[in-house]
Protein backbone atom coordinates (compact mmCIF):
# COMPACT_ATOMS: atom_id res chain seq x y z
CA UNK A 1 0.00 0.00 0.00
CA UNK A 2 1.75 3.12 -1.25
CA UNK A 3 -0.96 5.75 -0.90
CA UNK A 4 -0.55 8.01 2.12
CA UNK A 5 -4.28 8.80 1.97
CA UNK A 6 -5.20 5.09 2.11
CA UNK A 7 -2.74 4.45 4.94
CA UNK A 8 -4.05 7.40 6.96
CA UNK A 9 -7.69 6.50 6.38
CA UNK A 10 -7.18 2.82 7.23
CA UNK A 11 -5.20 3.75 10.33
CA UNK A 12 -8.02 5.96 11.61
CA UNK A 13 -10.64 3.35 10.73
CA UNK A 14 -8.64 0.61 12.44
CA UNK A 15 -8.26 2.77 15.55
CA UNK A 16 -11.98 3.49 15.54
CA UNK A 17 -12.77 -0.19 15.01
CA UNK A 18 -10.61 -1.17 17.97
CA UNK A 19 -12.31 1.42 20.15
CA UNK A 20 -15.79 0.32 19.07
CA UNK A 21 -14.91 -3.34 19.50
CA UNK A 22 -13.61 -2.68 23.00
CA UNK A 23 -16.77 -0.81 23.94
CA UNK A 24 -18.87 -3.54 22.34
CA UNK A 25 -17.12 -6.33 24.24
CA UNK A 26 -17.49 -4.51 27.52
CA UNK A 27 -21.17 -3.89 26.77
CA UNK A 28 -21.72 -7.54 25.87
CA UNK A 29 -20.02 -8.66 29.04
CA UNK A 30 -22.61 -6.82 31.08
CA UNK A 31 -25.22 -9.20 29.68
CA UNK A 32 -23.32 -12.24 30.93
CA UNK A 33 -24.86 -12.18 34.33
CA UNK A 34 -22.50 -12.48 37.20
CA UNK A 35 -23.04 -15.21 39.74
CA UNK A 36 -22.53 -12.70 42.49
CA UNK A 37 -25.73 -11.91 44.34
CA UNK A 38 -24.40 -8.44 45.00
CA UNK A 39 -24.30 -7.40 41.31
CA UNK A 40 -26.86 -4.67 40.45
CA UNK A 41 -28.45 -6.84 37.77
CA UNK A 42 -28.97 -9.72 40.17
CA UNK A 43 -30.44 -7.48 42.79
CA UNK A 44 -33.02 -6.23 40.28
CA UNK A 45 -33.85 -9.84 39.37
CA UNK A 46 -34.31 -10.69 43.02
CA UNK A 47 -36.73 -7.78 43.41
CA UNK A 48 -38.68 -8.96 40.36
CA UNK A 49 -38.78 -12.49 41.78
CA UNK A 50 -40.14 -11.27 45.12
CA UNK A 51 -42.78 -9.12 43.39
CA UNK A 52 -43.89 -12.07 41.26
CA UNK A 53 -44.01 -14.34 44.36
CA UNK A 54 -46.09 -11.87 46.35
CA UNK A 55 -48.44 -11.26 43.42
CA UNK A 56 -49.01 -15.00 42.87
CA UNK A 57 -49.52 -15.79 46.52
CA UNK A 58 -51.83 -12.83 47.02
CA UNK A 59 -53.83 -12.74 43.78
CA UNK A 60 -53.15 -15.96 41.92
CA UNK A 61 -52.68 -16.21 38.19
CA UNK A 62 -54.48 -12.94 37.43
CA UNK A 63 -52.15 -10.86 39.58
CA UNK A 64 -49.11 -12.82 38.37
CA UNK A 65 -50.07 -12.21 34.72
CA UNK A 66 -49.99 -8.42 35.20
CA UNK A 67 -46.62 -8.44 36.93
CA UNK A 68 -45.00 -10.72 34.35
CA UNK A 69 -46.46 -8.70 31.45
CA UNK A 70 -45.05 -5.53 32.92
CA UNK A 71 -41.62 -7.11 33.34
CA UNK A 72 -41.69 -8.44 29.77
CA UNK A 73 -42.47 -5.03 28.31
CA UNK A 74 -39.73 -3.36 30.30
CA UNK A 75 -37.00 -5.92 29.59
CA UNK A 76 -38.13 -6.91 26.07
CA UNK A 77 -37.85 -10.52 27.26
CA UNK A 78 -40.04 -13.52 27.84
CA UNK A 79 -40.66 -13.84 31.61
CA UNK A 80 -41.68 -17.23 33.04
CA UNK A 81 -42.55 -17.96 36.68
CA UNK A 82 -42.46 -21.65 37.75
CA UNK A 83 -42.54 -23.77 40.83
CA UNK A 84 -39.70 -26.03 41.96
CA UNK A 85 -40.87 -28.80 39.57
CA UNK A 86 -40.69 -26.57 36.53
CA UNK A 87 -44.43 -26.00 36.15
CA UNK A 88 -45.38 -22.65 34.62
CA UNK A 89 -47.66 -21.13 37.26
CA UNK A 90 -49.28 -18.86 34.68
CA UNK A 91 -50.09 -21.39 31.92
CA UNK A 92 -49.85 -24.66 33.82
CA UNK A 93 -47.32 -26.15 31.39
CA UNK A 94 -44.34 -28.13 32.60
CA UNK A 95 -41.22 -26.41 31.29
CA UNK A 96 -38.46 -28.96 31.72
CA UNK A 97 -36.67 -27.36 28.79
CA UNK A 98 -35.88 -24.40 30.98
CA UNK A 99 -33.81 -26.54 33.33
CA UNK A 100 -31.96 -28.11 30.39
CA UNK A 101 -31.13 -24.70 28.98
CA UNK A 102 -29.97 -23.58 32.38
CA UNK A 103 -27.56 -26.53 32.44
CA UNK A 104 -26.31 -25.61 28.98
CA UNK A 105 -25.89 -22.01 30.08
CA UNK A 106 -23.57 -23.08 32.86
CA UNK A 107 -21.30 -24.52 30.15
CA UNK A 108 -20.65 -21.06 28.71
CA UNK A 109 -19.51 -20.93 25.07
CA UNK A 110 -16.54 -18.82 23.99
CA UNK A 111 -17.10 -15.12 24.32
CA UNK A 112 -16.89 -14.42 20.59
CA UNK A 113 -19.78 -16.88 19.97
CA UNK A 114 -21.90 -14.97 22.44
CA UNK A 115 -20.98 -11.66 20.85
CA UNK A 116 -21.96 -12.75 17.38
CA UNK A 117 -25.23 -14.36 18.41
CA UNK A 118 -24.32 -18.03 18.10
CA UNK A 119 -25.40 -18.89 21.63
CA UNK A 120 -29.09 -19.09 20.71
CA UNK A 121 -31.40 -17.45 23.23
CA UNK A 122 -29.67 -16.76 26.54
CA UNK A 123 -31.59 -17.67 29.66
CA UNK A 124 -31.39 -16.07 33.08
CA UNK A 125 -32.85 -17.81 36.14
CA UNK A 126 -33.32 -16.89 39.78
CA UNK A 127 -34.92 -18.80 42.64
CA UNK A 128 -36.19 -17.53 45.92
CA UNK A 129 -34.49 -18.40 49.18
CA UNK A 130 -36.64 -21.52 49.66
CA UNK A 131 -36.15 -22.66 46.02
CA UNK A 132 -39.92 -22.99 45.80
CA UNK A 133 -40.29 -20.50 42.97
CA UNK A 134 -38.15 -19.80 39.89
CA UNK A 135 -38.08 -16.75 37.63
CA UNK A 136 -36.78 -17.27 34.07
CA UNK A 137 -35.93 -14.54 31.53
CA UNK A 138 -35.16 -15.31 27.87
CA UNK A 139 -33.92 -12.58 25.49
CA UNK A 140 -36.48 -12.20 22.71
CA UNK A 141 -34.10 -10.13 20.60
CA UNK A 142 -31.91 -13.14 19.88
CA UNK A 143 -34.42 -15.51 18.41
CA UNK A 144 -32.23 -16.71 15.52
CA UNK A 145 -28.64 -17.63 14.90
CA UNK A 146 -28.35 -14.93 12.20
CA UNK A 147 -28.55 -12.09 14.70
CA UNK A 148 -25.11 -10.44 14.84
CA UNK A 149 -24.16 -7.85 17.43
CA UNK A 150 -27.49 -8.33 19.16
CA UNK A 151 -26.55 -5.86 21.86
CA UNK A 152 -26.23 -2.92 19.40
CA UNK A 153 -29.15 -0.62 18.74
CA UNK A 154 -29.91 0.48 15.15
CA UNK A 155 -29.43 4.12 16.20
CA UNK A 156 -25.86 3.34 17.16
CA UNK A 157 -24.98 2.57 13.54
CA UNK A 158 -25.24 6.30 12.79
CA UNK A 159 -22.38 6.89 15.18
CA UNK A 160 -20.25 4.44 13.22
CA UNK A 161 -21.17 6.14 9.93
CA UNK A 162 -20.35 9.59 11.31
CA UNK A 163 -17.01 8.36 12.66
CA UNK A 164 -16.12 6.86 9.24
CA UNK A 165 -17.03 10.09 7.46
CA UNK A 166 -15.00 12.15 9.94
CA UNK A 167 -12.00 9.85 9.44
CA UNK A 168 -12.34 10.21 5.68
CA UNK A 169 -12.59 14.01 5.88
CA UNK A 170 -9.58 14.26 8.19
CA UNK A 171 -7.48 11.95 6.03
CA UNK A 172 -8.40 13.97 2.94
CA UNK A 173 -7.62 17.25 4.73
CA UNK A 174 -4.26 15.87 5.82
CA UNK A 175 -3.11 14.34 2.54
CA UNK A 176 -4.65 16.55 -0.17
CA UNK A 177 -1.97 19.28 0.17
CA UNK A 178 0.71 16.59 -0.01
CA UNK A 179 -0.77 15.39 -3.29
CA UNK A 180 -0.88 18.94 -4.67
CA UNK A 181 2.69 19.50 -3.56
CA UNK A 182 3.73 16.25 -5.25
CA UNK A 183 2.19 17.43 -8.52
CA UNK A 184 3.94 20.79 -8.18
CA UNK A 185 7.29 19.13 -7.51
CA UNK A 186 6.74 16.90 -10.54
CA UNK A 187 6.04 19.94 -12.74
CA UNK A 188 9.09 21.71 -11.34
CA UNK A 189 11.25 18.64 -11.96
CA UNK A 190 10.06 18.51 -15.58
CA UNK A 191 11.37 22.01 -16.21
CA UNK A 192 8.46 24.28 -15.23
CA UNK A 193 10.45 26.64 -13.02
CA UNK A 194 7.38 28.80 -12.40
CA UNK A 195 5.53 25.97 -10.63
CA UNK A 196 4.75 26.94 -7.04
CA UNK A 197 2.79 25.27 -4.23
CA UNK A 198 -0.28 26.69 -2.52
CA UNK A 199 0.59 28.31 0.81
CA UNK A 200 -2.81 29.09 2.35
CA UNK A 201 -2.30 26.68 5.28
CA UNK A 202 -0.69 27.69 8.57
CA UNK A 203 0.43 24.27 9.77
CA UNK A 204 3.55 22.20 9.04
CA UNK A 205 2.28 21.37 5.54
CA UNK A 206 1.94 25.08 4.81
CA UNK A 207 5.49 25.62 6.05
CA UNK A 208 6.64 22.79 3.78
CA UNK A 209 4.94 24.45 0.79
CA UNK A 210 6.49 27.84 1.60
CA UNK A 211 9.91 26.23 1.99
CA UNK A 212 9.50 24.58 -1.40
CA UNK A 213 8.52 27.92 -2.95
CA UNK A 214 11.61 29.57 -1.46
CA UNK A 215 13.73 26.75 -2.83
CA UNK A 216 12.04 27.14 -6.22
CA UNK A 217 12.73 30.89 -6.26
CA UNK A 218 16.35 30.27 -5.37
CA UNK A 219 16.82 27.56 -8.00
CA UNK A 220 15.08 29.66 -10.64
CA UNK A 221 17.31 32.63 -9.84
CA UNK A 222 20.46 30.53 -9.96
CA UNK A 223 19.50 28.80 -13.20
CA UNK A 224 18.51 32.05 -14.87
CA UNK A 225 21.76 33.65 -13.70
CA UNK A 226 23.72 30.64 -14.94
CA UNK A 227 22.06 30.74 -18.35
CA UNK A 228 22.58 34.48 -18.64
CA UNK A 229 26.17 34.15 -17.50
CA UNK A 230 26.90 31.37 -19.98
CA UNK A 231 25.44 33.43 -22.81
CA UNK A 232 27.41 36.50 -21.77
CA UNK A 233 30.63 34.53 -21.32
CA UNK A 234 30.30 32.92 -24.73
CA UNK A 235 29.80 36.35 -26.23
CA UNK A 236 32.66 37.98 -24.33
CA UNK A 237 35.16 35.19 -24.96
CA UNK A 238 34.49 35.11 -28.69
CA UNK A 239 36.05 38.51 -29.39
CA UNK A 240 39.41 38.15 -27.53
CA UNK A 241 39.80 34.58 -28.78
CA UNK A 242 39.25 35.73 -32.34
CA UNK A 243 41.83 38.49 -31.89
CA UNK A 244 44.21 35.98 -30.34
CA UNK A 245 43.82 33.78 -33.40
CA UNK A 246 44.58 36.69 -35.72
CA UNK A 247 47.61 37.74 -33.64
CA UNK A 248 48.96 34.19 -33.68
CA UNK A 249 48.65 34.00 -37.46
CA UNK A 250 50.45 37.36 -37.77
CA UNK A 251 53.20 36.12 -35.47
CA UNK A 252 53.67 33.07 -37.64
CA UNK A 253 53.68 34.80 -41.01
CA UNK A 254 54.29 38.52 -40.42
CA UNK A 255 57.51 40.48 -40.12
CA UNK A 256 56.54 42.50 -37.04
CA UNK A 257 56.42 39.59 -34.62
CA UNK A 258 57.01 41.78 -31.58
CA UNK A 259 53.78 43.73 -32.20
CA UNK A 260 51.91 40.46 -32.66
CA UNK A 261 53.29 39.08 -29.40
CA UNK A 262 52.31 42.28 -27.61
CA UNK A 263 48.82 41.85 -28.99
CA UNK A 264 48.72 38.23 -27.80
CA UNK A 265 49.85 39.30 -24.33
CA UNK A 266 47.21 42.03 -24.17
CA UNK A 267 44.41 39.66 -25.14
CA UNK A 268 45.67 37.00 -22.72
CA UNK A 269 45.63 39.58 -19.91
CA UNK A 270 42.13 40.54 -20.93
CA UNK A 271 41.01 36.90 -20.71
CA UNK A 272 42.71 36.55 -17.34
CA UNK A 273 40.91 39.67 -16.08
CA UNK A 274 37.62 38.31 -17.36
CA UNK A 275 38.13 34.99 -15.53
CA UNK A 276 39.06 36.81 -12.33
CA UNK A 277 35.95 38.95 -12.39
CA UNK A 278 33.80 35.93 -13.18
CA UNK A 279 35.17 34.31 -10.01
CA UNK A 280 34.12 37.41 -8.11
CA UNK A 281 30.60 37.08 -9.52
CA UNK A 282 30.53 33.43 -8.43
CA UNK A 283 31.59 34.40 -4.93
CA UNK A 284 28.99 37.17 -4.76
CA UNK A 285 26.29 34.69 -5.75
CA UNK A 286 27.58 31.93 -3.48
CA UNK A 287 25.79 30.14 -0.70
CA UNK A 288 24.58 32.79 1.81
CA UNK A 289 24.84 30.25 4.63
CA UNK A 290 28.63 30.14 4.12
CA UNK A 291 29.01 33.90 4.11
CA UNK A 292 31.61 35.28 6.50
CA UNK A 293 30.07 37.88 8.84
CA UNK A 294 32.36 40.11 10.89
CA UNK A 295 32.12 43.71 12.13
CA UNK A 296 33.48 45.98 9.40
CA UNK A 297 34.37 49.63 10.15
CA UNK A 298 33.52 51.38 6.90
CA UNK A 299 35.41 54.63 7.58
CA UNK A 300 38.68 52.74 7.97
CA UNK A 301 37.97 50.58 4.94
CA UNK A 302 37.22 53.62 2.76
CA UNK A 303 40.36 55.39 3.94
CA UNK A 304 42.51 52.42 2.95
CA UNK A 305 40.67 52.08 -0.37
CA UNK A 306 41.19 55.75 -1.28
CA UNK A 307 44.88 55.36 -0.55
CA UNK A 308 45.14 52.34 -2.86
CA UNK A 309 43.31 54.06 -5.71
CA UNK A 310 45.20 57.37 -5.58
CA UNK A 311 47.80 56.21 -8.12
CA UNK A 312 45.10 55.42 -10.67
CA UNK A 313 43.39 58.76 -9.98
CA UNK A 314 46.65 60.74 -10.23
CA UNK A 315 47.27 59.17 -13.64
CA UNK A 316 44.23 61.12 -14.85
CA UNK A 317 45.07 64.14 -12.70
CA UNK A 318 41.95 63.49 -10.61
CA UNK A 319 41.49 64.04 -6.92
CA UNK A 320 39.81 61.69 -4.47
CA UNK A 321 37.92 63.60 -1.76
CA UNK A 322 36.69 61.51 1.20
CA UNK A 323 34.26 62.74 3.85
CA UNK A 324 33.74 60.02 6.45
CA UNK A 325 31.79 60.06 9.67
CA UNK A 326 33.52 57.71 12.11
CA UNK A 327 32.80 55.23 13.39
CA UNK A 328 30.37 53.46 11.04
CA UNK A 329 30.21 49.68 11.58
CA UNK A 330 28.34 47.07 9.55
CA UNK A 331 28.26 43.28 9.72
CA UNK A 332 29.58 41.42 6.68
CA UNK A 333 32.45 40.07 4.61
CA UNK A 334 35.08 42.80 4.52
CA UNK A 335 36.82 41.45 1.40
CA UNK A 336 33.56 41.30 -0.54
CA UNK A 337 32.42 44.72 0.67
CA UNK A 338 35.80 46.24 -0.22
CA UNK A 339 35.58 44.70 -3.69
CA UNK A 340 32.10 46.15 -4.20
CA UNK A 341 33.09 49.71 -3.19
CA UNK A 342 36.36 49.46 -5.13
CA UNK A 343 34.53 48.49 -8.33
CA UNK A 344 32.20 51.51 -8.02
CA UNK A 345 35.14 53.82 -7.23
CA UNK A 346 37.30 52.57 -10.11
CA UNK A 347 34.32 52.90 -12.46
CA UNK A 348 33.99 56.55 -11.35
CA UNK A 349 37.71 57.16 -11.91
CA UNK A 350 37.52 55.52 -15.33
CA UNK A 351 34.77 57.84 -16.54
CA UNK A 352 35.82 61.03 -14.71
CA UNK A 353 37.22 63.84 -16.89
CA UNK A 354 40.90 64.65 -16.50
CA UNK A 355 41.53 67.13 -13.72
CA UNK A 356 38.15 66.57 -12.02
CA UNK A 357 37.34 65.33 -8.52
CA UNK A 358 35.74 62.11 -7.36
CA UNK A 359 33.80 62.64 -4.15
CA UNK A 360 33.26 59.93 -1.53
CA UNK A 361 30.96 60.49 1.43
CA UNK A 362 30.16 58.13 4.31
CA UNK A 363 27.24 58.86 6.60
CA UNK A 364 24.66 57.04 8.71
CA UNK A 365 20.95 57.58 8.20
CA UNK A 366 18.75 55.86 10.74
CA UNK A 367 19.58 52.15 10.76
CA UNK A 368 21.54 52.29 7.51
CA UNK A 369 25.01 53.33 6.43
CA UNK A 370 25.27 55.26 3.15
CA UNK A 371 28.32 55.41 0.91
CA UNK A 372 27.94 57.98 -1.89
CA UNK A 373 30.43 58.06 -4.75
CA UNK A 374 30.14 60.82 -7.37
CA UNK A 375 32.14 61.67 -10.45
CA UNK A 376 31.81 64.71 -12.72
CA UNK A 377 31.73 62.87 -15.99
CA UNK A 378 29.05 62.71 -18.70
CA UNK A 379 26.74 60.50 -16.63
CA UNK A 380 24.55 57.75 -18.04
CA UNK A 381 21.54 58.01 -20.38
CA UNK A 382 18.33 57.77 -18.39
CA UNK A 383 17.16 54.68 -20.28
CA UNK A 384 20.40 52.88 -19.35
CA UNK A 385 20.34 53.65 -15.61
CA UNK A 386 18.31 50.54 -14.64
CA UNK A 387 20.75 48.26 -16.53
CA UNK A 388 24.19 49.53 -15.60
CA UNK A 389 24.37 46.97 -12.75
CA UNK A 390 23.66 44.03 -15.09
CA UNK A 391 26.53 41.71 -15.98
CA UNK A 392 28.35 42.56 -19.26
CA UNK A 393 26.15 45.59 -19.90
CA UNK A 394 27.98 48.58 -21.40
CA UNK A 395 26.63 52.06 -21.98
CA UNK A 396 29.38 52.72 -24.52
CA UNK A 397 30.96 49.52 -25.77
CA UNK A 398 33.94 51.06 -27.51
CA UNK A 399 34.92 53.20 -24.53
CA UNK A 400 34.76 50.28 -22.12
CA UNK A 401 36.78 48.06 -24.39
CA UNK A 402 39.46 50.74 -24.64
CA UNK A 403 39.61 51.01 -20.86
CA UNK A 404 39.80 47.26 -20.43
CA UNK A 405 36.43 46.81 -18.70
CA UNK A 406 34.28 43.79 -19.40
CA UNK A 407 31.06 45.07 -17.84
CA UNK A 408 31.23 43.04 -14.62
CA UNK A 409 32.47 45.53 -12.03
CA UNK A 410 29.12 47.13 -11.17
CA UNK A 411 27.36 43.74 -11.40
CA UNK A 412 29.76 42.35 -8.78
CA UNK A 413 29.14 45.42 -6.60
CA UNK A 414 25.37 45.05 -6.77
CA UNK A 415 25.37 41.35 -5.95
CA UNK A 416 27.81 41.83 -3.08
CA UNK A 417 25.70 44.61 -1.56
CA UNK A 418 22.46 42.66 -1.97
CA UNK A 419 24.12 39.68 -0.30
CA UNK A 420 24.59 41.95 2.75
CA UNK A 421 20.87 42.93 2.72
CA UNK A 422 21.72 46.32 1.24
CA UNK A 423 20.80 48.27 -1.88
CA UNK A 424 22.78 49.88 -4.72
CA UNK A 425 21.32 52.65 -6.88
CA UNK A 426 22.57 55.23 -9.35
CA UNK A 427 21.30 58.61 -10.52
CA UNK A 428 22.48 61.39 -12.81
CA UNK A 429 23.40 64.58 -10.95
CA UNK A 430 24.47 66.68 -13.96
CA UNK A 431 27.35 66.71 -14.22
CA UNK A 432 28.33 63.20 -13.33
CA UNK A 433 26.87 60.04 -11.86
CA UNK A 434 26.07 59.49 -8.18
CA UNK A 435 26.12 55.88 -6.94
CA UNK A 436 24.71 55.23 -3.45
CA UNK A 437 25.43 52.05 -1.48
CA UNK A 438 23.22 51.37 1.53
CA UNK A 439 24.05 48.77 4.20
CA UNK A 440 22.34 47.92 7.51
CA UNK A 441 24.22 49.26 10.53
CA UNK A 442 25.25 47.28 13.58
CA UNK A 443 23.10 48.91 16.27
CA UNK A 444 24.65 49.15 19.73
Amino acid sequence: MRSLFAKTLLWFLATTAVAITGITVMTALTFRVSESRQSPFNMVLNLQLEDAKKAYEAGGQAALSGVLARYGNVTDSEVIFTDSEGKDLLTGQVRQDLRKRMAQRRRRPPLFLSLFGFNRQPIIARSDSSHKYWLFLTDARRGSNSSLFWFLQPQQLWIVIVVVLLCYAFAYHLTSPVRRLQKTVDRFGRGDLLARAETNRRDELGQLARTFNQMGDRIQTLLNAERRLLQDISHELRSPLARLGVAIELARSGDNKQSAFDRIQKEAERLNSLVGELLQVTRAEGDPSKQKLDPVQLDQMLGALVYDCEIEAHAKDCKLALQAQPPVVVLGDEVLLRRAVENVLRNAIRHAPNGSAIELELASAGAKAEIRIRDHGPGVPDDSLPRIFDAFYRVDTDRNRASGGVGLGLAIARRAIELHKGTLKAQNVKPGLLVTLELPLVLT
